[in-house]
């Protein structure tokens, strides 16, 4: 279906009223057709087709039923004809339309300058372009040629972009300008990344910000300046050379320098923090590490300790007067008493001791370096006066930092609780020889930087300047309380919170009752006494296997013997035409798509392969190295990248065919796969569970293969912040209203937020034996017999009332794209129990997954249905293997741009994979004696994500008759081969 008719229903629109039938009467065949479908798409766009392919396919059909004409006539029907001409002149004088003049499309000019929001970038011709079209249909105006109306919206573009610079040069100050000017050299290094959390990295971060700084851009200039404004300026500078940039205009260049360093500023302060964060995490780590090896290599465990104790305290008391070594020793032996001091000091407070002094050593000797740097760089708040001492705290280690004392001054009112945890107050004070209490100034640096660490990544501590870290109510809504009644209607939750949690007490009662009543005959479902109450859930039965699957792809096979994945991406292109939304970074354009086309294709398999734009270019004579990197870095942007998987993943949903894929499913999957990667940077953690450092893909894949959204994690972020994220940004034409997850994939706050939402959580809980159920109302104890031994208390729906409020306020954050889903997430974490509105989430999440687990437990399909889904996406996650398969699969950039440029392009290929696969399938069983073959299994089993037919590394060529040019080379002949005979002659 063509976008302009996604929301309308189709039968409405196309149906011709008895007076429309009229008006068809002396008409017939294709003229017939042809009017009733001019009259009716005009109605519904407020314009005419341009040529007979715009018109969806069903319309045609629809409208041929009722004219009684057969719907082919509609593509005989020639719109350049002049009497196509009189039928829309008839046409606008039935509706009240009349042609747009030369002085209407100024007229509209000038209405879209003053009205159109100003948002260079991807999708702004678009959005123009549908603006005008609104506009001319509430003028009762037939719009401009799609050339003349094009031509249009261009110069509107154009005047807003010379507005928009005019305006924020004339605000730059005659020393801001000189100085961007000079900084016009400098920008590669303030593009590279930061590195790996080292003293130095830090120190480069904070050149890189003193530069930006130092510009003084006011802090009003870009106030009020859509992101996506500032995002388009910014790329223009990242892609040009510095020869480049100077020979723009002055209002030009300084607009974009300036976007660029302002963009920059708010990001090198969010790395600087990130810097510090791992900084601080990293000397607790290795102290840790450290400790445990040596104690590790130097510990033998004693076992029967009560047994030598005894025997001990017997000798002991039986010689209280004789020496250790001749009571005791004969006893229990030295050796053995020696393994027990070491077992002793390798637990409990001597452990920590010793981590403490090397902590304090690495940091006195090495890290303590960074704290002058990062305290004058950056100035930290905070919103809630629980958090002021950590604060002030701060505000002592900047006073005191040209300082050599040892100790506080004792005159000092240096902050310790809410600071300095209980444990380790004996170790930062000390009482002096006049019995006065000291705090050593090494020992509280840490304590403050690990009391800081913590309150950062709950946003309690918030950085000016910053943009992830900045004040945690910038991420809210502005106009909220303005626009409360819309944002609830948007969410479609009750505007009273008795009337949600009274639907939620309701749905709890039911789903507990229900599961109650099923417990004693649920043959896979058991509820033992031991350990308190334990679930036992038994494995699903194995479904009987396709039969006829392998011989679907033998045919494939067949048909498309070794298919090369590159004819696969070039295929996709020329029916979706996808490379049509690369366009240029920078204002001008002037490479020839044709030969744009393939330097596109090229580039996009060899990064999406991993191969790297130099291998591909072996055997093309077409495109050179350079060439592709130019592409690469002038056309393949994030924002591209993300419109054409769009597209692309679209363009499936339209082909598909409902005998063979069903009907259109609106659940997907979701799930994060490993890669290795450079370690030079801030993304690349180690895991715990994969024993190696690498990045995370979190992947959302609906239940045929496609996959709708993927995007960058480190392995530490939270897949909560993934999950929501991918189901509210995909962009698709998929509604999602199911999402299946693994445990790691769940947490009490998802099920609050998925509720707020209106989609299904539906996690595969890896623990079931441990889950508890809640109550859902008080004063019950002697409710639902069956489930005594795993039920705890009841839900406090109070709470969940009293903070309903501001959990419709943090959802809406997540609906609007105000923050990204992780930094809103992170106030909501088990570092910030103190939150009110964290423990309403946490309560109203318990709820939820009360009653997600009573259905869970009871329903089988349920439980086989999150199975299918989560197989899914680990097919999807194996299939990353074999076309990522360059530089061992690893990510081998430090840089995060083309990190993430590099597993979008993965996407696309892999995507495109499946476009291609699904046009194949249905091929083959457009055969009736194929769709005779196929079982319920087989048709249960079909994937489109299937690739033995398919080879990534394209064909290979062998050429006996040439050499390589080495010297030597010509004068030593080629070898000649002996027949068989011969060679094994005598």
């Amino acid at each position: 279906m063509t976008a302009p008719f996604a929301d309308f229903d189709l039968h409405e629109t196309w149906k011709l009223t008895s007076d429309e039938i009229n008006a068809l009467r002396n008409k017939s065949g294709a003229t017939r057709l042809g009017f009733a479908v001019l009259l009716k798409f005009f109605q519904a766009v407020g314009r005419f087709p341009c040529d007979a392919q715009e018109v969806p396919r069903h319309a045609v059909e629809d409208l041929a039923r009722q004219v009684g004409v057969p719907p082919a006539a509609w593509y005989r029907y020639d719109l350049r004809r002049r009497a196509v001409a009189y039928h829309r002149a008839e046409i606008r004088a039935a509706l009240g339309f009349r042609e747009a003049t030369v002085a209407d499309g100024e007229e509209l000019g000038a209405w879209l300058l003053e009205h159109v929001e100003y948002a260079p970038g991807d999708g702004q011709l678009a959005r123009v372009t549908a603006a005008a079209y609104e506009r001319c249909r509430a003028l009762r105006l037939e719009p401009p040629t799609p050339e003349r109306l094009e031509r249009l919206v261009r110069s509107v573009m154009r005047t807003q972009d010379e507005r928009f610079a005019v305006a924020t040069a004339a605000q730059l100050t005659a020393e801001t300008r000189a100085l961007l000017d000079a900084l016009i050299l400098e920008v590669p290094f303030l593009r590279s990344g930061p590195g790996s959390a080292t003293l130095e990295s830090i120190q480069a971060e904070v050149k890189k910000l003193e530069s930006l700084r130092a510009l003084h851009i006011p802090e009003a200039l870009f106030r009020g300046v859509s992101g996506s404004v500032l995002r388009a300026h910014r790329q223009c500078v990242a892609v040009q050379e510095s020869f480049e940039l100077r020979r723009h205009p002055e209002v030009i260049r300084m607009t974009q320098m300036a976007a660029f360093c302002h963009l920059r500023s708010r990001e090198v302060t969010d790395t600087l923090v990130e810097l510090l964060l791992e900084s601080i995490h990293k000397i607790g780590t290795k102290a840790e590490r450290k400790v445990t090896r040596e104690l590790i290599a130097d510990l033998k465990r004693v076992n029967g300790k009560e047994g030598l104790l005894f025997r001990v305290a017997e000798a002991s008391l039986a010689k209280p007067e004789g020496a250790v070594k001749d009571v005791v020793f004969p006893v229990v032996s030295e050796q053995t008493l020696r393994d027990l001091v070491r077992e002793a000091k390798a637990s409990g407070r001597a452990f920590r001791v010793k981590v403490q002094i090397i902590k304090r050593n690495s940091y006195r000797s090495h890290y303590r370096r960074m704290v002058p740097l990062v305290l004058r760089a950056l100035e930290f708040r905070s919103n809630n006066e629980i958090h002021q001492p950590v604060i002030k705290a701060l505000g002592l280690l900047r006073k005191y930092l040209d300082s050599k004392d040892q100790f506080y001054s004792s005159e000092e009112d240096v902050p310790v609780e809410g600071v300095v945890r209980k444990a380790l107050r004996d170790t930062v004070c000390e009482t002096d020889v006049e019995s006065r209490s000291r705090i050593r100034r090494i020992d509280y640096e840490m304590c403050v930087l690990g009391a800081l660490r913590e309150k950062l990544r709950c946003k309690e501590i918030w950085v000016v300047g910053a943009d992830r870290y900045r004040n945690p109510d910038e991420d809210l809504p502005q106009d909220f309380d303005q626009k409360r009644e819309d944002y609830y209607a948007k969410l479609k939750v009750p505007r009273a919170a008795k009337t949600f949690t009274d639907q939620l007490r309701r749905e709890m009662a039911e789903e507990l009752g229900a599961l109650e009543h099923d417990i004693p005959t649920n043959r896979y479902v058991e509820i033992l006494g031991k350990k308190g109450g334990w679930i036992k859930l038994s494995p699903l039965p194995a479904q009987a296997e396709p039969k006829n699957l392998d011989a679907l792809k033998g045919e494939i096979m067949r048909r498309w013997s070794i298919t090369t994945l590159l004819d696969i991406l070039k295929e996709t292109d020329m029916r979706v035409g996808f490379t049509d939304v690369f366009r240029s970074a920078t204002a001008r354009e002037n490479m020839n798509r044709d030969v744009l086309q393939p330097r596109l294709l090229l580039s996009l398999f060899g990064l999406g392969t991993n191969a790297g734009l130099k291998r591909v270019c072996a055997g093309q004579d077409a495109a050179t190295y350079k060439d592709l990197l130019y592409v690469r870095r002038r056309f393949i942007t994030t924002a591209h990248m993300r419109e054409v998987i769009r597209r692309v993943a679209n363009a499936i949903f339209d082909v598909r065919q409902t005998t063979i894929w069903g009907e259109g499913t609106t659940a997907c999957a979701s799930d994060s796969k490993k890669f290795g990667a450079y370690d030079q940077n801030l993304m690349t953690e180690y895991h715990a569970r994969y024993r190696g450092a690498g990045i995370m893909i979190y992947w959302h894949v609906e239940k045929k293969a496609v996959c709708v959204y993927g995007q960058l994690k480190t392995c530490s972020s939270s897949e909560t912040a993934s999950m929501i994220q991918g189901v509210l940004r995909h962009c698709t034409t998929m509604q999602i209203d199911k999402n299946y997850v693994d445990t790691h994939g769940q947490s009490e706050v998802a099920f609050a937020f998925c509720r707020l939402l209106g989609f299904q959580l539906l996690p595969r809980i890896k623990a079931i034996h441990r889950q508890r159920l809640y109550r859902a109302e008080s004063g019950r104890a002697d409710a639902y017999p069956n489930l005594q031994l795993v039920l705890t208390r009841p839900i406090n729906w109070e709470m969940i009332e009293q903070q309903y409020d501001e959990m419709i306020k943090y959802t809406t954050a997540l609906r609007e794209g105000t923050a990204d889903a992780e930094s809103i997430l992170r106030r909501f974490t088990r570092a910030n129990v103190q939150h009110p509105t964290y423990s309403a989430l946490a309560e109203l999440g318990r709820a939820h997954r009360t009653v997600f687990l009573c259905r869970y437990l009871r329903l089988e399909a349920l439980r086989r249905e999150i199975e299918e889904g989560l197989n899914v996406v680990e097919n999807w996650n194996s299939a990353n293997g074999f076309i990522f398969y360059g530089k061992g699969g690893d990510f081998a950039s430090n840089d995060q741009d083309d990190q993430e440029c590099s597993m979008l392009c993965l996407h696309l290929l892999q995507i495109c994979l499946v476009y291609i696969n699904t046009l194949m399938i249905q091929q083959v069983l457009a055969a009736p004696a194929w769709m005779q073959r196929m079982e319920p299994e087989d048709m249960r089993g079909l994937t489109p994500l299937i690739y033995s037919h398919v080879t990534p590394y394209g064909s290979f060529r062998l050429d006996m008759s040439t050499r390589l040019m080495i010297d030597g080379s010509e004068a030593t002949p080629a070898p000649t081969w002996p027949s068989a005979p011969a060679a094994y002659a005598g």
